[in-house]
């Protein structure tokens, strides 16, 4: 069916080409208090195609695979095509970035996942989390998903290449109670291979641990404190990084780090690797969204840039080259040539010393292009050391130059959130508006 879009399109015109075609299904069951909310089957398929007269491109897709849908949507790309302005960036990649050799990157990990079995899941997480406590009186609900999909691409310039790939979880979030006030918190388990999976009952007894201790928050005075992020929040921040060193960013000036190849962004016990070949990684392809071959790398080494993320496009408008990243980063790993196996949570708040151990974000309050940083926390207070009480109703707020150029230790608590692996990390100073 790909073959036959280039071809249609090639006959109808076309200087170039590249179709894709692809097929997914789900499985998502929810429940709350003990009861079955809602079950939601999905089937989806789809084609694509984008073509190229000269330098200018136009695109369709279609959900209809007949024979007299396809040739729509290649006659709506041309249109597109005529009635688009050129540029002179606008092409397919150059055949010496393609990637020809693609091996099978294993992927795809089905689960033969019915329906009663996912809520038998979620309904064991859910009682895992309403046991643990009396205090446990209410729940956001529990949730389980399946998810397969496969596809397959080619364009005119000799290449072709697919793989399937699967992703499977689930979520719990308790509600905890004291007299009139409540907490909520929530975990889960997630991966491309369902037997990886964590055990339901011990997720649900985690998020319940979660909530109960949020319970007694209570606001601290505004000053200027050390902060720990704790892992999964760590890895919002190298999300950041990411975007902020992402091609489409970078060229249209709405970056504060434009510019910044070669130049020291954090201490130099810092590194960030991109690695597309992570086993089972949610992050990891042989090849990008153009079909250009990936590779690892050094994101950062010894805290100095030494590489974006770039697509054909971005990196043509940058009068660069490609690096295999259309689509954006990998698996990201961050890590510090500081960190040793016993600098877990608890030596990290010792490092911590007196300061706010963030748990959670909230809002939207980062600004890309001038790096500022401005969000919503709950956490916990640390003195010497120790925690303790809660914290809710602060902000914490800083530049994301200063915040990375101050970080001072990455932990050995490495969490993979998503595509992003990072140990909590604590940084020397942020201000905190408290009461």
């Amino acid at each position: 069916m790909v073959h036959e879009l280039l071809s249609r399109a090639r006959a109808s015109g076309a200087s170039d080409a590249v179709a894709e075609v692809s097929e997914s299904s789900g499985l998502s069951v929810s429940v709350r208090l003990g009861e079955l909310e809602t079950i939601e089957r999905t089937r989806d398929r789809s084609a694509s195609i984008a073509v190229y007269k000269g330098s200018r491109r136009g695109f369709a897709t279609t959900s209809d695979l007949s024979d007299s849908a396809l040739q729509e949507a290649v006659s709506r790309a041309l249109d597109l095509a005529n009635h688009t302005a050129e540029d002179p960036f606008s092409a397919l990649p150059d055949e010496d970035d393609l990637a020809h050799r693609t091996p099978d990157p294993a992927l795809f990990y089905p689960w033969a996942l019915t329906a009663e079995r996912a809520t038998e899941i979620a309904l064991s997480a859910e009682s895992a989390a309403r046991e643990a406590s009396p205090l446990i009186q209410n729940s956001e609900g529990a949730s389980v998903y399946s998810h397969h999909s496969h596809f397959f691409l080619a364009n005119t310039r000799d290449f072709e290449g697919g793989y399937a790939h699967s992703r499977h979880g689930f979520w719990v979030a308790p509600i905890a109670r004291q007299a009139d006030y409540m907490q909520r918190d929530d975990w889960s388990s997630s991966g491309r291979d369902p037997s990886g999976l964590a055990d339901p009952e011990a997720v649900g007894r985690y998020a319940a641990q979660r909530a109960l201790s949020r319970l007694g928050a209570r606001a601290i005075p505004t000053g200027t404190y050390p902060v720990l992020f704790d892992a999964p929040i760590a890895a919002g921040l190298v999300s950041s990084l990411a975007r902020a060193l992402s091609g489409g960013a970078l060229y249209r000036k709405a970056s504060f780090l434009v510019d910044s190849l070669g130049t020291q962004v954090f201490p130099d016990h810092i590194n960030l690797e991109d690695n597309p070949f992570v086993e089972k990684g949610i992050g990891s392809a042989p090849f990008d969204e153009e079909g250009v071959r990936v590779q690892r790398r050094q994101i950062i080494r010894d805290g100095i840039v030494e590489g974006y993320f770039l697509s054909t496009y971005s990196a043509r408008k940058l009068g660069m080259r490609t690096t295999g990243n259309s689509g954006g980063s990998h698996n990201l790993v961050l890590t510090s040539r500081l960190t040793n196996p016993s600098d877990q949570l608890p030596q990290m708040l010792r490092k911590l010393h007196t300061g706010l151990f963030v748990t959670e974000v909230m809002g939207q309050g980062v600004n890309g292009l001038t790096g500022d940083y401005s969000r919503g926390v709950f956490g916990y207070w640390v003195n010497c050391g120790e925690i303790v009480h809660p914290v809710e109703e602060v902000t914490i707020a800083g530049n994301l130059r200063d915040m990375f150029r101050g970080v001072v230790a990455l932990g050995a608590d490495a969490y993979v959130q998503g595509s992003r692996a990072t140990g909590s990390l604590l940084i020397d100073r942020m201000t905190i508006a408290g009461c």
